[in-house]
């Protein structure tokens, strides 16, 4: 029996159905260990089955079904699974599936030669030995639970997971093409639904959008700039789909301007991308059209102002100042790795913060980084940051012209830029555990996702492949 198991697993089906099993079983060990019914689960374990079988076979064969699987899911889903949430779930088995073929078929672990590599290895061991320090006593209070630095640590390593899976595993422009106006496709109607014009719009939204991808700044800033992107640059695109995504365009401005525009964070990062895009595209137009803004912001500065520190925007801006001073002090003890993923947010009781004993976040992701993952973790970050970038800039001129690759990459270098001005902002680039927590994923996994697109480009292009 043992060698018959043995001879099954060194054909290439057999190592394809060795995937699906491990797909299989890591997805049911995630359902009973949700437990949200005990008394249900043989009973979702026996009806899921089938169809996941069904399911996980179609990933070992098309491994970018799994990237529409995640857009789908994260932009029209409203339900969750605990403990980690269906976005990070999938993630994990889908990078369970690649190290299998890695190991199991190809008998090789490699990466692809890409400069944003190294900078994302290099963050995943600072990540590690920084969870390894963060068991120390730093401060006389109870020790972070040990599952939050865990979780801590998932966030971090499958961001990480979903640009490197989406790097290696495109090889054709087609399964990206397909991402992008899924993307666009899914996400559309909620601007329409967050207008309130659609009928039923309320009915719409708890039954299609989940908080946490809606309430998350990226989402809307990756929305905008491949529409922008699309509408403007991808002339190969019909004229009629071109004027849709430029309606989803000024319908989500009308809205971040309208009744949103308290939540600076949903808008300011978008218009730094938009005009990112500009400048990347048509340098030409962006001179003039920078310097009409900064004259209307000199002219309009009061009325500016007024607009946006509305409700609690000023008290929320002193709060963040002074959590930022805290959270600096808390940081002296172990500067270079941090304090360990979770952390610091423990450590916070013993800081008051305008006279209050409260636990509290920094609200701001790169002061984040540098509490969890030190100076260390800060750096390889921009490292990353300054790396994709070049990518992106020398693609623009290696792509063909006008069409939706070159299109992509302008999209993806505003959307970068936009990632960048939301971190500063509090909207998480890389979720905060105790903040929006894993959940956060719904909104943050989409830079992730199209940021690894350029590297998929680059390694098309190096193959020869078709780029349109």
């Amino acid at each position: 029996m043992t060698s018959f198991i043995q001879k099954t697993f060194r054909t290439s089906e057999g190592r394809r159905w060795l995937q699906v099993l491990v797909m299989i079983g890591a997805l049911m060990l995630s359902l009973l260990i949700a437990q949200t019914s005990p008394q249900i689960s043989l009973l979702v374990v026996a009806v899921a089955l089938p169809i996941v079988a069904i399911g996980a076979y179609l990933l070992v064969r098309h491994p970018p079904i799994g990237f529409l699987l995640i857009i789908a899911v994260s932009t029209v889903i409203s339900i969750d699974i605990p403990p980690i949430g269906l976005i990070a779930t999938l993630i994990l088995l889908l990078t369970m599936l690649w190290i299998v073929d890695m190991v199991v078929q190809r008998r090789e672990i490699n990466f692809v030669n890409s400069p944003t590599m190294t900078p994302l290895v290099m963050f995943t061991a600072v990540v590690i030995l920084s969870f390894i320090v963060g068991q120390l006593p730093w401060f006389s209070i109870a020790q972070v639970p040990i599952d939050n630095q865990i979780g801590g640590v998932a966030i971090f390593i499958l961001s990480f997971a979903a640009f490197i899976l989406v790097a290696h595993q495109i090889r054709d422009i087609r399964w990206l093409k397909w991402m992008v106006f899924l993307f666009l496709g899914l996400a559309g109607p909620a601007v329409f639904i967050g207008m309130r014009v659609l009928p039923g719009w309320r009915q719409l939204n708890q039954l299609l959008l989940h908080p946490q991808t809606t309430g998350g700044s990226l989402f809307w800033l990756w929305l905008a700039a491949m529409t922008f992107s699309q509408a403007l640059f991808n002339k190969k695109l019909a004229m009629k789909w071109r004027g849709m995504l430029l309606a989803i365009l000024i319908g989500y401005l009308y809205l971040a301007l309208g009744r949103n525009r308290a939540w600076t964070s949903g808008w300011a990062p978008t218009f730094v991308a938009l005009f990112a895009i500009i400048w990347v595209a048509r340098p030409k137009w962006a001179m003039p059209m920078t310097m009409v803004g900064v004259a209307g912001l000199i002219l309009l500065f009061q009325p500016i102002y007024n607009a946006v520190f509305i409700g609690d925007n000023e008290y929320s801006a002193v709060t963040r100042l002074e959590a930022w001073r805290i959270v600096g002090e808390i940081i002296k003890v172990n500067p270079i790795l941090g304090l360990g993923p979770g952390n610091y947010y423990n450590y916070t009781l013993l800081f008051p913060i305008l006279g209050w004993y409260v636990e509290f976040n920094s609200h701001n992701n790169y002061v984040d980084i540098v509490a969890q993952t030190g100076i260390l973790g800060l750096i390889c970050f921009f490292w990353f940051v300054v790396v994709t970038w070049r990518l992106g800039w020398r693609l623009r001129n290696q792509v063909p012209a006008n069409g939706f690759t070159q299109a992509f990459v302008y999209g993806a270098l505003g959307g970068l830029a936009g990632t960048v001005a939301a971190g500063m902002l509090g909207d998480w680039v890389l979720p905060f555990v105790y903040n929006i927590g894993i959940f956060g994923l719904r909104s943050s996994i989409y830079a992730w996702l199209f940021l690894g697109g350029l590297v998929a480009i680059d390694q098309i292009r190096l193959a020869g492949g078709h780029l349109d």
